[in-house]
C-alpha cells in the first residue's frame, strides 16, 4: 500500500512541496525575532525616510522576511496543482504545527536549566563567544511574546485564505495563461493584508504602539514584499517548468483543470 502511494508522482509532489512550506513557514517564525537591516546587508548606509509624520524609518526587517516569500511562492504553486483544497489544507495543518511548536519551546524555557550549561557554555571553544546567561538568551530567542505569536499565526492564515481567493478569481479570468499574473497578483494582495495584521495585533493592540508609527512600519515592510513579489516571479516560472517536466504534460493539465474546478 505504501508502495502504491509514493508511487504516484502527484502525491509525491505534494508531500515535497508540503515539507517545503512547512519547513519555511515553521523556521519563519522562529527566526522573526531578529531584525536586520536591509541596508547594511547589501553594504548600503541605511535609509532616512520619513512617512505619516514618523522620521528615521529605513528597511529594518524581521529574519523570517527570508523565508516568507518562499512561502508564498509555495503557496501558488500548491494553488495551481492542487487547489483551494491543497491551500487551505496546509494552512490549517501549518498553523496547528506552529502552535504545537511554540508550546513545547514554550515548556522547553520552563525546564530548569544546568548550573554548568547556564554559566560557562562556550568557554572552552572560544571564550570571547561566551554568555553570562544562556538560560536568558534561550528565553529570549525563543519565548517571543504571546501577541507576537497570535498576529503572526492569526496573519499567515488571513493571507494564504486570501491568496487562494485572488489567485482562482485571476483565473477564472485569464484561465491557463498569465501565470505571472494570477501568482504575484495574489501575493500582492495578501502581503499586504500579512503586513498590517500582523504589527496591529502585536504591536498596537499587545504593546500599545501609536497606530501612526506601526501602519509607517507596515508601509516599509509591504514594500520590501512588494519588491520581493516581483523579482519572485520568473522563480515560479522555473519551478513550475521542473513540475510539468516531472509530471508530464498530460498529468499536469489534469491536475490543473480539477484544481480550477474547486
Amino acid at each position: 500500500m505504501t508502495a502504491e502511494i509514493l508511487s504516484s508522482k502527484p502525491t509525491r509532489l505534494f508531500i515535497i512541496l508540503s515539507g517545503f512550506f512547512i519547513a519555511n513557514a515553521m523556521l519563519a517564525e522562529f527566526i522573526g525575532i531578529k531584525i536586520f537591516s536591509l541596508e547594511k546587508t547589501f553594504g548600503f548606509t541605511p535609509f532616512s525616510m520619513k512617512l505619516f509624520g514618523v522620521s528615521d524609518l529605513g528597511f529594518n526587517l524581521t529574519a523570517g522576511v527570508l523565508l516568507w516569500p518562499v512561502v508564498f511562492v509555495m503557496t501558488d504553486i500548491i494553488n495551481e496543482y492542487y487547489g483551494r483544497k491543497g491551500v487551505r489544507f496546509l494552512s490549517w495543518l501549518t498553523v496547528g504545527l506552529i502552535v504545537y511548536a511554540f508550546f513545547m519551546a514554550f515548556l522547553a524555557i520552563k525546564t530548569p536549566p544546568n548550573d554548568w550549561w547556564q554559566n560557562v557554555s562556550g568557554v572552552r571553544e572560544d571564550p570571547s563567544q561566551s554568555l553570562p546567561d544562556m538560560n536568558l538568551a534561550f528565553t529570549r530567542v525563543f519565548g517571543q511574546g504571546l501577541w507576537i505569536i497570535a498576529g503572526s499565526v492569526i496573519a499567515f492564515l488571513a493571507g494564504q485564505l486570501i491568496d487562494v481567493i485572488v489567485f482562482h478569481k485571476i483565473r477564472q479570468v485569464t484561465g491557463e495563461k498569465k501565470i505571472w499574473l494570477r501568482a504575484t497578483g495574489s501575493t500582492l494582495v495578501s502581503q499586504f493584508i500579512d503586513s498590517f495584521i500582523v504589527l496591529i495585533i502585536a504591536f498596537y493592540i499587545g504593546s500599545d504602539w501609536n497606530l501612526v508609527l506601526v501602519l509607517a512600519i507596515g508601509v516599509v515592510n509591504y514594500t520590501y514584499k512588494f519588491i520581493m513579489a516581483i523579482v519572485l516571479t520568473p522563480v515560479i516560472y522555473g519551478v513550475h517548468f521542473l513540475i510539468e517536466r516531472y509530471l508530464g504534460p498530460e498529468i499536469s493539465h489534469k491536475m490543473k483543470q480539477a484544481a480550477a474546478g474547486q
